[in-house]
Formats: C-alpha cells, structure tokens, sequence
C-alpha cells in the first residue's frame, strides 16, 4: 500500500475483477518416421512443406513420413512436429537411412506385381493372365501365379472393378507369394500371357532393423516419440511409416500393435494430445473388423483408428499408391478447428488429394465397423472421397465421439495455462469470486461458439467455488478447489426422418 503524505492527487492502478483467459492451440500434430536428412530423434517445428523439405529432403521411395506430412498441409494443417527416427549409416551423420532390399517385380498393363519375399531370384515366379471361366463380365480375367513353372495360386473373374472381385483385393487378401498395386486409372484388361518377376527395385530407405524401441524411444534420452513429452503443444500423434517398415519386412504385426498401444500409453500419459492410428493394408472390412476385435484391443478416449487407405499421387515414383491416412486426417483435423472449432466433429470432411480408396465398402459392412470405433473413410457418388466417422476407440459411452475428448482437452488446457496467477494468492473469498469470474468469462465464449449444449449459459455449464468447495482442511493444505461442469455438443451421428402417411383434404398448416 503507498503512503500518502503530502496533499494532493494520486492515481492508482488496480487490477479489474476478472483476468482474460485465452484458448490454446488444439491442431498441432506429431510425425515420427524416416527422411533422408535432418536432426535424429529431435522434435524440430515445421510450419510448411518448403520448411521440411530443406530441413528433412523430399519424398523418399519405401517410407511415407514425406507423403503424410504432405498431405497434412494440403489437408489444411498448420504446424507441426517432426521426428525423424532410424539407423544412420554414417552413425548420425545426417545422410539417408539403410537400405533394406524389395523382392523383383513386373509392370503388366496398369498392374505392378512384386514378390513378398525379397530373397526369391528372378525369374522363379512369374504371372500370367489368361481368359476367365464362362458367363464372366467382359471386364474380368483370370490371374495365375506360377512358381518353378507349376501353378500355385489363381484367381478367376477378377477385374478392376470395386467390390470382391477386384484383383487388387483379391490378391493382397489371399496371397503369399506376391502383393499387386493398380498404377492406372482406366478399366481396361492386362494383356493376355505370362510375365516373370524379373525386374529388381532399388532398395528403399527402410532401415533393415527396427524395433518397437526405435519408434517409442526414451524419455531421458529424448528419442522416438517419447522426446514428445517435453513438447507440451503437441495435440496429435501420427507414426505413418509403422506401416512401411510392416509392409517390407522390417517389423511383424505384433511389433505394430506394440507401437501403437505405446502411442495411445503416451497420449494417456501427457492427457493432451490423441493418436490418429494407421490400420495394416490389404484387409478388407470383414477382416478389419477381425484385426481390431481379435488383436487390437485397444480401448482408449485417446486415440482413433482410420481404415481405409487412400490412394494419392507419389512424387517419388511418378505413380498413384496407396498411403495409410494417419497424415490427412490430422490435416483434416486441424481444418474443421479452423473454420468450425474443435467441438464440431471432424466428419464429413473432403479428404484432399486422395483420387480413391484401398476398398469401397457398402452400408451394411459400415454398419459393422462404426460400432467397434473403426471410422470409416467413403467415397460418395458427386461428393468425393471423405471421412466418415468421428468415433475414439473408448467403450464409454462418455468418451464415444472425438470431438468430445478433444474438447475437453481444449478446455483443460486452456483453464491450466490461463489460471497461473492463482498460485500463491490468498485463498479468500475474493480469491474464489476472482476464479469464478475468470473461468465463468472463458465458458461464456466457448458457449456463444457453439461448443456447449444449452439455451442459456446457466444451463451450459457451472462454476463452483466457494465455502462448500473449500473447506478449513483443505484451506489449510495450502489447496484452492473449484469445480467446473460443462454440457458438450454432441454431433448428429444418426439423421432420422420419420415419414408419415395422412388423409389428404385438409391442410395441416394454419394461415
């Protein structure tokens, strides 16, 4: 308190009842996977894609960590992290990772057609695609797989139309010997004959061993995704290149599962961020379904699972493939927070980039998925290709919708960040109408936004801090308790229309 001891006028400055309290950033995502340059297992800011191409290069063949954090800014993503992880040749010199070598390969027609096990010659499988049995549409054809000359896997009325009979579907599902990938874009036949993988592909960039070490890493010594935990901006997790290392050898489904449940163990942890999960590739809805029911059984309000892949253009071979959707669906993620904010549901959003899907599903296998909290990505005649579901893998009905967890998240963090100045103020009643004031400011704006459900903010949420809330015990810790409840919006999931039959004749409108 000053000391007046002169006549005169003094001006005084106090602080106003309430302090503003501003939201935080909700759309920030995490990348872990492999570039040809940059930091090892250092989170390094990138906030474009010229930034990561001079930090980490460009687009490199076998990994997807380029294409996904492309797609995350042609999603409309804004910032973010990138740890780049693997084994450098030159023990941390920078330079591009090991090379792990893929099985030969044939290109027939618009189909690209490469053995599963890399240590198989040329020459000793070979493909041929002949006439299919009678009464089969004009498109299809039949697809043998031969080995030493003698058939060993076949594949009638396939054709490159969607559904069962695909030969993509058909083949990637079933087979043991080889894996197809559709390069074209018009429905026409491979031509009749016999073609041998002969052809070798340049090694790619896959490091020839990793292990669930490499991708979650060590807190103390700030590797994989673990180093994380020390950016606190983070709200999203993506590890896209779990899936190249699986697609090429270098991890079995097992190791992936193991990375992905220390993915969702990491967002639990910090409480502010959720993992965007990749699913394996090749599998179709009924399997899955199996592969989230029988194996991943992860059940957490921290993390979602995305099926299926999308196609998208690879600069890094000039030609459409396939990409897990991990990148832009945090782009998409970080768009909807834009131009809606985080309490919408990031659903029913076009998925930008993506020409077409690993599968096209129907409504009655959808109706299988969604429940298990697979969401769903579709194609819509004159509406594209978008994402379809907005679920978590959480078994309470609490925590079902995404939207609802990342809100809270949102609120949590914006109260935790923006209530510093309580800590160590005296623990008065002019101290708890000083919160209930602040606080009760914040929720105001987030209900006029339209994040809480209520006509009127009373019904919207409450703030409680006062007597009952503080009690001399607690007083006496040296501890303030303010109690905060909030109604979420929940998004419309299911659009009923209920149509009625009635005895024309009379109008049912007043005038």
């Amino acid at each position: 308190m000053p000391s007046y001891l002169s006549p005169g006028v003094y001006v005084e400055e106090v602080p106003s009842g309430a302090r503003p309290l501003e939201g935080v950033g909700t759309a920030v995502a995490a990348f872990v996977g492999l570039a040809e340059a940059g930091p090892l297992n250092q989170p390094t800011l990138v906030s474009n894609w010229t930034q990561f191409t001079s930090t980490f290069g460009g687009f490199l063949d076998g990994t997807y960590l380029a294409q996904a954090v492309y797609g995350y800014f042609q999603n409309g993503g804004g910032n973010c992290y990138v740890v780049r992880i693997g084994q450098d040749e030159t023990n941390g010199s920078g330079k591009a990772p090991k090379a792990i070598t893929a099985g030969p390969t044939a290109e027939i027609g618009r189909l690209r057609v490469q053995a599963l096990d890399p240590s198989i010659p040329p020459g000793d499988i070979s493909v041929e695609i002949t006439d299919p049995g009678e009464g089969s549409p004009d498109d299809a054809f039949r697809l043998l797989i031969k080995r030493g000359g003698e058939v060993v896997e076949e594949y009638d009325r396939a054709s490159f139309a969607r559904g069962k009979q695909n030969v993509v579907t058909m083949v990637n599902t079933q087979s043991k010997l080889v894996q197809i990938e559709d390069l074209g874009a018009a429905l026409e036949r491979p031509p009749v004959g016999e073609t041998a993988l002969a052809t070798m592909p340049p090694p790619s960039a896959a490091p020839q061993q990793l292990t669930s070490d490499d991708y979650v890493g060590d807190v103390a010594e700030r590797t994989g995704f673990a180093s994380l935990e020390a950016v606190d901006e983070v709200t999203m997790l993506c590890v896209p290149d779990l899936m190249s290392a699986y697609q090429q050898g270098a991890i079995d489904l097992d190791t992936v599962q193991a990375v992905q449940t220390a993915m969702i163990a990491h967002c639990e942890l910090m409480g502010d961020r959720v993992a965007i999960l990749d699913p394996p590739p090749g599998l179709n809805a009924q399997q899955i379904k199996e592969w989230r029911v029988d194996k991943a059984r992860y059940d957490s309000m921290y993390a979602t699972l995305y099926w299926p892949w999308v196609k998208t253009m690879n600069p890094a071979t000039g030609r459409l493939s396939f990409l897990p959707p991990s990148g832009h669906v945090a782009g998409i993620w970080g768009r909807n927070d834009d131009t809606r904010g985080v309490h919408k549901a990031p659903a029913n959003e076009i998925v930008r980039g993506a020409v077409d899907l690993e599968v096209q599903i129907t409504r009655t296998e959808h109706d299988l998925l969604n429940p298990v909290g697979i969401n769903c990505i579709r194609a819509f005649p004159g509406r594209g290709i978008r994402v379809w579901g907005a679920r978590t893998l959480s078994s309470d009905p609490a925590w079902r919708y995404l939207n609802i967890r990342r809100l809270f998240n949102f609120l949590e963090e914006s109260i935790l960040s923006g209530t510093d100045w309580v800590v160590f103020e005296p623990n008065d009643q002019a101290l708890w109408a000083k919160i209930r004031r602040t606080i009760a400011a914040f929720l105001v704006m987030q209900w006029r936004a339209g994040a809480l459900f209520g006509a009127t903010p009373d019904e919207a949420f409450y703030v409680k801090c006062d007597e009952e809330t503080n009690s001399s015990e607690s007083i006496d810790a040296g501890q303030v308790i303010c109690e905060i409840g909030v109604a979420p919006v929940k998004p419309a999931e299911f659009v009923i229309f209920r149509l009625a039959q009635f005895s024309g004749g009379t109008s049912l409108v007043s005038e």
